[in-house]
């Protein structure tokens, strides 16, 4: 019997995989749809035209460049402090050793269980002290490091093999240099997968900066794509087409990064 040419596993994925992918399909197709086409019942799959009004009357019409923007501004310091800061906080928990390092850790662990909708008052009555409230800082300092980013970086060294940095510590290099030059070189699997999940999550974030920002400069891509939506009419063809425009960085992303977010998912659960 002739082999396939890939696993057999790929004839149940790709379906599967088509199935997730129609609703995609069905935001890109509806984005150049003209409106006749969107409003029609029963609802059209294919247009009868393609057209750019949606994409138009987004940049047009609304503020969606400053939104995007802010967003870009947000997801960026998001990543940037996620790598810096969970990244050593991860090597600290799997490397040195320290009064209370376990019970430490478990605590910043316990706090994955806290659902994030119980924070949000306490969280926002902080900022409002602070004075963060309705500025940009508000939208992504609570991204500025996780307990899930701090976790998946200890999980990745614990697997690195201790000797790289003996042998580094015996050419007289010190415990930041060994850090620096040694361990987070290799981390780059983990440091890849930290940005997607980093990247994901502040880039779709919408319920926090709809209780913190109500000045619409400071709106960010998502917030700005919910005023489409009202209680008696909605804009169908300029929030597909927000939609798109605020999808397609991620899907960038995720495909560039999709080797790398692999081998963490590897590497990562061969120690406890």
């Amino acid at each position: 019997m002739r082999r396939l040419p890939f696993s057999p596993w790929h004839l149940l994925l790709m379906p599967v995989a088509l199935l997730f992918a129609l609703p995609l399909v069905q935001m890109v197709l509806t984005a150049f749809m003209p409106d006749s086409d969107i409003n029609r019942f029963p609802p059209r799959f294919i247009p009868s035209r393609l057209q750019l009004d949606g994409f138009i009357g987004l940049f047009t019409e609304s503020s969606a460049l400053r939104w995007l923007l802010n967003t870009v501004i947000v997801a960026a310091i998001a990543v940037v402090s996620h790598l810096l800061l969970c990244s050593m906080a991860g090597y600290g928990f799997a490397r040195l050793k320290f009064f209370g390092r376990g019970a430490g850790f478990m605590v910043i662990l316990a706090t994955i269980m806290i659902p994030t909708q119980l924070l949000m008052i306490p969280t926002y009555i902080m900022f409002s002290r602070l004075g963060l409230v309705d500025t940009l800082a508000a939208a992504f300092v609570p991204w500025l490091a996780s307990a899930f980013g701090i976790f998946l970086m200890r999980q990745f060294f614990l697997s690195l093999p201790a000797e790289l940095e003996d042998a580094a510590r015996i050419d007289g290099c010190s415990t930041f240099g060994v850090f620096w030059r040694v361990v987070l070189p290799l981390a780059r699997p983990a440091l890849a997968t930290l940005t997607v999940f980093t990247l994901l999550g502040s880039w779709n974030d919408l319920i926090w900066p709809l209780i913190a920002i109500s000045d619409d400069k400071l709106y960010t891509i998502q917030l700005g794509l919910a005023n489409f939506q009202g209680t008696r009419h909605t804009q169908w063809s300029l929030l597909m087409a927000g939609n798109v425009v605020a999808t397609m960085p991620l899907i960038i992303a995720f495909v560039v990064a999709q080797r790398q977010f692999v081998a963490t998912m590897t590497f990562s659960g061969l120690k406890g």
